[in-house]
């Protein structure tokens, strides 16, 4: 599915905006209602949302920080999009192991037995990281580009000063209460997504292809999408961890208006072995749509 492109390219002082939301911007209308989802599911909800036609926001601990988990993958794959300058490193063949796979926890795509034996195009990895969450791909995609700091020094390099990456996968998924490695804020993170995809952080090729691997995505429809008009097209990442941790972070397309960028990050500190809490996130993302509808 193709980006609306007249949308991309009308962007011009709404994508400032989605990139720009002042530190002390109010409260949201919506905060009695994110707070009383909290305390129906017992969990920390986090939520950064703009649309980029008119810069109206939404925020609700806005820049708290939480767990990152997957949703670190759409940088990675932006980060060697913005180093790929001639199409050699998308396009460079990476050999891996079983051990690599089985040691990532999670490998739908890399653990096919015909990319075992043939291994795959850096393209091929980010393409599997973002759409279907592949862990051994995105270590694979860190490993390339240095490790998993990489993550945090290309989110300074665009802007983000609160996004970092510090482990691997599946480590960095262990989300304990007030650990401050491996997070981001809905706010930074929210913003840096609007920027890589709606701004100038990469150039409109990259920025489109980035686009099109989250809206091939295939593990949110019970997230975000669940709670959106069925008539607006979804882009998104999703990250999942302990404590109940759930993500979803993207672009909404909707019919003949600017894109809308949401991001929805939640935990739960008494859930340590917690199951993903979807629910929540649709429910969040449906209030959400309300405003902006």
């Amino acid at each position: 599915m193709s980006v609306n492109r007249r949308a991309v390219l009308a962007l011009g002082a709404g994508a400032a905006l989605a990139v720009a939301v002042p530190a002390t911007a109010q409260a949201s209308p919506l905060t009695g209602k994110l707070r009383d989802l909290e305390r129906q599911h017992n969990a920390r909800l986090g939520v950064f949302a703009t649309d980029t036609g008119s810069g109206r926001t939404v925020l609700h601990r806005a820049d708290e920080l939480f767990p990152m988990c997957s949703t670190f993958k759409t940088i990675a794959a932006a980060a060697i999009l913005r180093r790929d300058h001639d199409g050699s490193l998308l396009g460079k063949v990476i050999r891996y192991t079983q051990e690599d796979v089985t040691k990532s926890g999670y490998g739908p795509i890399t653990g096919k037995p015909e990319n075992l034996a043939n291994g795959m195009t850096v393209s091929a990895l980010c393409e599997a990281t973002i759409t279907y969450s592949d862990n051994c791909a995105a270590n694979l995609l860190l490993r390339e580009l240095g490790g998993p700091t990489a993550i945090s020094r290309f989110s300074r390099s665009i802007g983000d000063p609160v996004t970092r990456l510090d482990r691997w996968e599946p480590e960095l998924n262990s989300a304990e209460p007030g650990r401050t490695t491996d997070t981001t804020s809905p706010r930074a993170i929210g913003q840096s997504y609007a920027r890589l995809t709606l701004g100038h952080a990469l150039n409109r090729t990259d920025a489109d292809q980035l686009t099109k691997w989250l809206l091939a995505n295939t593990t949110g429809d019970n997230r975000i999408r669940a709670g959106l008009p069925a008539a607006w097209r979804w882009g998104d990442k999703t990250g999942t961890g302990k404590y109940s941790t759930t993500n979803d972070v993207g672009i909404a397309f909707p019919p003949g208006r600017a894109p809308i960028m949401i991001a929805v990050l939640s935990t739960k500190k008494d859930a340590p072995n917690g199951a993903a809490d979807e629910p929540l996130v649709a429910k969040t993302a449906e209030l959400v749509a309300g405003i902006f509808s």
